[in-house]
């Protein structure tokens, strides 16, 4: 038997009925990308494409292909995977090579600043068998017009794009809160009315396929609890964790800010090492080199640091930080998630008060 820690939210998820309302039928396609779970977010941006990987189906994606050839292909060159997930990448691809035209609208997601970047399909499909960067096999050129915020997006909207598949159309009413963020907020309460689409092809995965579906889901209703936390429940949350983890914690009184919020240490007076210093940020922008050369200014040489941005970091800030003279780690809100689900049995109940979650049992 699994054990699996949702947040409260995921509750919700029960309760999105299957209807569509029909008017919504009408209105223009959009199409979910993730591009290798958001990690060609940028090269999506940069090269103004977006992209499916698939490569052991690049010699014969071409238009008109049928699904069953798709099919047929892909389990003959990956015998490993199980016919469920023959099919559901098969028909993924399928869709985007037919069912893709110019004109429609396409999103693809980065899960570490949590935006979403909007566009408008302009080219038709070109294929490269041997592509510099895997992922960037099934090509169509795009046109990219605006980034916006997972935040402010409506619940049913968030819970819509929260599929594990690679690619899927987007409900009608999720692409219209989607269109309206361009020019205004959403109206809250026609937010709601988006639909949990469940496409037809999905019937054909296995139950190891329906649980990363909704294991995706849950982790994003998750870091939407946490991003929700002020910086001072956000700072007791890390504080938290380190206990968990086995560390005594001292968190630095309010004051200027002297590059150091928690203090980490095995016996709880700095004395004994690892000391881990602890930089918080919790904000939407990512953190640049700057802030990361700042934090390490001063560290003694037997400190460790953390530095946490729930906005993420720019690619200097990385640079920075590896080539800094002392160990230092960067979390993003997704590190910080995940350390929360691994500890949380352990985790102290004042720190479970900041994100409640529930147990859900799963059969093995």
């Amino acid at each position: 038997m699994r054990v699996h820690l949702f947040g409260r939210a995921f509750v919700n998820l029960l309760e999105v009925g299957d209807q569509q309302d029909g008017k919504l039928q009408a209105m223009t396609k959009m199409w979910m990308v993730r591009g290798d779970s958001g990690r060609l977010y940028e090269q999506f941006r940069d090269q103004k494409v977006v992209s499916l990987g698939w490569g052991e189906l690049a010699h014969v994606a071409k238009p008109g292909i049928s699904r069953d050839k798709l099919a047929h292909e892909f389990a003959s060159r990956r015998p490993d995977l199980k016919p469920g997930s023959v099919l559901a990448g098969a028909s993924q691809v399928w869709r985007y090579i037919n069912k893709v035209e110019k004109g429609d609208k396409v999103l693809t997601f980065d899960p570490s600043t949590r935006r979403y970047l909007v566009g408008t399909i302009e080219g038709d499909l070109t294929v490269d068998q041997n592509p510099a960067q895997p992922g960037m096999t099934l090509l169509r050129k795009t046109r990219w017009e605006h980034e916006i915020s997972r935040d402010d997006l409506g619940i049913s909207t968030k819970n819509s794009l929260g599929s594990a598949m690679t690619f899927f159309q987007v409900p009608p009413s999720a692409a219209a809160e989607i269109l309206r963020i361009g020019s205004s907020r959403p109206d809250s309460e026609e937010s709601m009315r988006s639909t949990l689409e469940r496409s037809d092809d999905e019937s054909g995965e296995e139950a190891e396929d329906l649980l990363q579906d909704l294991e995706v889901r849950a982790v994003e209703f998750i870091k939407d609890s946490v991003s929700k936390l002020d910086w001072d429940e956000m700072q007791e949350l890390l504080a938290g964790i380190l206990r968990a983890m086995g560390y005594k914690t001292r968190v630095a009184p309010r004051g200027p800010d002297r590059g150091a919020d928690i203090f980490a240490s095995p016996d709880g007076l700095d004395f004994e090492n690892p000391r881990i210093i602890v930089e918080v940020k919790h904000r939407s922008g990512p953190m640049g080199s700057k802030e990361v050369r700042s934090f390490l200014g001063g560290r003694h040489k037997d400190d460790r640091g953390l530095y946490v941005s729930t906005g993420g970091f720019s690619k200097d800030a990385r640079y920075e930080a590896d080539r800094a003279r002392i160990p230092v780690t960067l979390w993003e809100l997704d590190d910080v998630v995940r350390a929360l689900m691994d500890y949380y049995e352990t985790i102290d109940s004042e720190t479970r008060r900041l994100v409640p979650l529930k147990r859900l049992y799963w059969p093995a």
